[in-house]
């Protein structure tokens, strides 16, 4: 029974001081504070001075001077303790004088007791202690390191954190059950520290996290008071990213970097930063709210160190680490900017201080050079203070590419003393064209563009970007605020390639080129596109190509494309199919139009034609040609004519019967119109009349002419029909034996032709025609004529003569009535055969003659030059001898 009274009542006492210890829980700060602890000695005697009360809760400067007193016995009492020695604990920082220690009065009620923290820090067991929370927002964090000033430090050191993490947010949680805390070990792996690591779920970082230090060390335990936080109140950022350093186009020194991302809130940044040059040094430190600074007054030869660190801007948090340090050096001359990437047309100014030999040059002496090789005008030149000079570029022209140099050097000079550094001037000419199409369906615009312009430029990058308009495009484009990205794809034509799907057809689509570099940004002028009005229509389908019957015209016909439905108009070229073609072009505005025809001039070939349409308002661009359409040779009228014919006539004098033999030659397309699938010969007679014979598509007939009058008439037969126009040819026994040709001479020109002359006597019959013939003599050779006009005298033969050879030539006086007896000669005429001859050895004698006289002359004048120096070559200069020092050969002197 007893038993259960104390248990009862152990556990009571255990409830009263949970709650209380919950109720006076240490918030954490976000800065250090210490854990000390020492044993509740009752009295305190051994710590205080004689006279002084144990109950008095704060002690004076004369305590604190006693309590430094007594440091060395604490070493002694601390190595005399048990290991069931109870530790009171009490945390305190710097702007905290006293600290609470939880201690048991006779009565066993806790109460607190007041201490001056003089005395835990003296004579106590003392840790430093600092919790945050990482940044990625995890983790919470708990660092401590030993104060001992003792032996007592040498022991093996264990500590465990005990903590309870709330499920609901709450400004006055439930007070936890004993049992209820979490413990981890904390690593205590370093010398004298040791980092306790508490895990806290994103959605808790709101929560109270309510916390306390058990530690082991010696065989002796120390516990510390219960301790409260927020999460979210002590993260600790950390050091920012990316740190750099650079001179801005004003000349300023520019800080820069980089937020942390893992942080839920904006930060603070401390920045501290030192200059050391050869005239000033200074230190500064400066706290602001954006990721960069800018430090003036920047002077050649200067170095700078930099760090940087975080906190949270609005609401607790704990300042970062710092970053690692960055030196920056500035160069003996400054320009600012050091590179600049402009447009074509643009005006740009470069900045410019010079030091040399530690002292800065006046602004009034510095000269500007372009590439060491030009100097720039004075004109161009601005003197800003007693050290910044200026110079400025009016409309700049396109850089042009030196070798591996891509930019423009612009050289700072101290009067004709120049630094080899320089400024770097990238100018770029940006007007690229954008063109745009759309497809013939209406679902898709395709928009090229060239890189030729701007392939200077290493290390840039090229965007297309673009912004639509409810309608149409403005009188003058312009580059929006707001604008898209559009993916495009290289070519191997070298364009770029972008698709814009699906469209809208009466939108305005305002697009132009951003070059992205490290120097900046650049933009090409904006243009603006309609799809409406850049349709590439489909081509014209069903194209349809002949030559018309009886007409005789190309006629080409086509279906007009669905898309667009605007009204076109069509444009057709034709040409003879071949290899090559070269084409005609016809164009029909007509845009209810379907078909047209063409006057072409062979009717009997293979033409080829192809057709394609545009918007006819001029707007768009023409469609592809459709795919070529080909006609067919046909018929398309009767022959023109008949074929031109002759005959040979053999006699047979014992039968008294003559036959005759029709000869022609096949006739041309452009005469049958367009091919031939009979010929026809006609006859006519007095006695028999007239009647027709079939002859195939033969060129040579023979017949029995056995009356006195025979006519003929050779007829052309295509599909249309027979020729109309017709060569008649007359026999006539009578007319046979007229003598009208007297003479008849052949004159050889050359292996190619002949000339035939020939000599006429009167006659009443009336002359159609002359038919001259020729062949190799005493051979049996086909027989050559052709027709010759009744109205010449001589006539050029062309063919190929073989000069060896003997010529029969014969020639026939054809009259309406028949044809009248041929003159024949079986030779070329002999006196010009020899007149030819001597006329071709003049021709040789001619240029052998002059070419020797030029041989000649050339001889004579070298022979001429060298008989002059070989004369006067051994003659002795007079001016040379000494009795002719003196003399005037110039001047004339008589001879006595």
């Amino acid at each position: 029974m007893t038993c259960q009274k104390f248990s009862v009542a152990l556990l009571h006492w255990e409830f009263i001081y949970l709650t209380t210890a919950f109720n006076l829980a240490y918030p954490i700060t976000p800065w250090r504070f210490k854990l000390s602890c020492m044993t509740p000695n009752t009295t305190y005697d051994f710590l205080l001075p004689t006279g002084i009360s144990k109950n008095t809760s704060n002690l004076n400067e004369h305590n604190e001077a006693v309590v430094e007193d007594k440091l060395n016995s604490s070493s002694t009492y601390f190595s005399n303790l048990s290991s069931k020695t109870t530790f009171h604990c009490c945390f305190w920082s710097k702007e905290e004088k006293n600290c609470s220690v939880h201690a048991d009065n006779t009565e066993g009620k806790a109460f607190i007791s007041t201490v001056n923290s003089l005395v835990f820090q003296q004579i106590g067991a003392n840790w430093n202690i600092q919790c945050w929370m990482k940044e990625d927002l995890k983790l919470f964090i708990c660092y401590m390191e030993s104060l001992f000033k003792n032996p007592f430090k040498t022991y093996d050191l264990k500590v465990h954190l005990l903590y309870v993490l709330p499920e609901v947010l709450d400004e006055s949680p439930p007070v936890p059950q004993k049992g209820s805390f979490q413990i981890v070990q904390c690593n205590c792996s370093v010398h004298d520290s040791c980092e306790c690591q508490v895990p806290v779920p994103t959605a808790k970082l709101n929560h109270t996290l309510l916390l306390y230090l058990k530690i082991t060390s010696g065989g002796i335990n120390f516990q510390s008071p219960l301790m409260s936080v927020q999460p979210i109140n002590v993260v600790k950022p950390d050091p920012p990213l990316g740190l750099h350093m650079e001179i801005t186009d004003a000349g300023n020194l520019k800080i820069s970097w980089s937020s942390p991302t893992l942080v839920p809130f904006q930060l603070q940044y401390q920045v501290k930063y030192s200059e050391n040059s050869s005239t000033n040094m200074r230190k500064a430190d400066e706290i602001v709210s954006a990721t960069s600074l800018l430090i003036d007054s920047v002077l050649p030869g200067s170095s700078y160190e930099v760090q940087v660190r975080g906190k949270r801007l609005d609401g607790p948090g704990i300042w970062g680490d710092w970053s690692t340090p960055l030196i920056f050096t500035t160069q003996d001359v400054i320009y600012f900017p050091p590179k600049i990437l402009t447009s074509v047309g643009s005006n740009v100014s470069i900045h410019c201080i010079y030091k040399n030999e530690n002292e800065i040059v006046s602004s009034k002496k510095i000269v500007w050079w372009l590439n060491l090789a030009e100097k720039i005008p004075a004109s161009q030149y601005t003197v800003l203070g007693d050290r910044v000079s200026k110079v400025t570029f009016p409309n700049l022209n396109a850089t042009r590419p030196r070798g591996k140099f891509t930019y423009d050097a612009v050289y700072c000079c101290n009067q004709q003393e120049c630094h080899h550094r320089y400024a770097e001037l990238y100018v770029i000419d940006v007007n690229i064209n954008i063109s745009c199409e759309t497809d013939g369906y209406l679902t898709k615009m395709t928009c090229r563009w060239s890189t030729n312009a701007i392939q200077s430029l290493m290390g840039s990058t090229l965007q297309l970007r673009y912004h639509r308009s409810s309608l149409y495009c403005s009188d003058v484009p312009s580059i929006h605020p707001i604008s898209e990205p559009k993916d495009c794809h290289l070519q191997r034509d070298g364009f770029y390639e972008c698709i814009f799907q699906p469209i809208f057809l009466l939108s305005g689509y305002t697009m132009w080129i951003k070059i992205n570099h490290s120097l900046g940004s650049l933009d090409s002028p904006p243009t603006c596109v309609v799809p409406d009005s850049v349709v590439k229509p489909l081509p014209p389908s069903s194209v349809k190509a002949e030559i018309t019957v009886k007409i005789g015209l190309l006629k080409i016909s086509w279906e007009k494309p669905v898309f667009p439905e605007n009204n076109l108009k069509f444009q057709i070229r034709y040409g003879l199919n071949g290899k090559e073609v070269q084409w005609k072009i016809y164009e029909v505005y007509d845009a209810k139009s379907k078909s047209a025809s063409v006057l072409v001039p062979d009717l009997c070939a293979v033409y080829a034609v192809q057709v394609r349409c545009q918007r006819l308002d001029g707007l768009g661009y023409w469609s592809n040609w459709s795919s070529p359409a080909y006609t067919v040779v046909m018929d398309i009228k009767v022959p023109t004519r008949g074929p031109e014919f002759w005959r040979i006539i053999n006699e047979d004098t014992t039968k008294k019967e003559r036959n005759v033999t029709l000869l022609w030659k096949p006739l041309m397309k452009n005469d049958s119109l367009c091919s031939v699938r009979k010929y026809v010969v006609k006859h006519h007679t007095s006695r028999n009349g007239t009647w027709s014979e079939d002859v195939g598509n033969h060129t040579k007939f023979t017949f029995l002419w056995t009356e006195q009058g025979h006519s003929v008439t050779v007829l052309a037969v295509n599909s249309i029909g027979a020729s109309f126009v017709n060569f008649n040819l007359t026999f006539s026994w009578p007319v046979s034996k007229v003598n009208t040709v007297q003479s008849l001479s052949a004159y050889p020109l050359n292996s190619s032709c002949v000339l035939l002359s020939w000599t006429l006597s009167p006659s009443d019959y009336y002359l159609m025609y002359f038919v001259t013939e020729w062949k190799i003599l005493n051979e049996d050779s086909e027989i050559k004529w052709l027709r010759i006009p009744p109205s010449v005298k001589k006539y050029y033969i062309h063919d190929h003569f073989i000069p060896i050879e003997k010529y029969q030539f014969s020639l026939y006086p054809v009259f309406m009535e028949g044809v009248g007896k041929p003159k024949i000669i079986n030779s070329f005429t002999q006196d010009d055969i020899e007149k030819h001859q001597h006329d071709a050895g003049l021709y040789v004698i001619v240029p052998i003659i002059i070419s020797s006289s030029i041989l000649l002359l050339g001889t004579l004048l070298i022979s001429h030059q060298r008989m002059k120096k070989l004369f006067w070559e051994d003659v002795p200069n007079p001016k040379n001898c000494s009795w002719a020092q003196g003399l005037n050969f110039q001047k004339r002197t008589d001879i006595l």
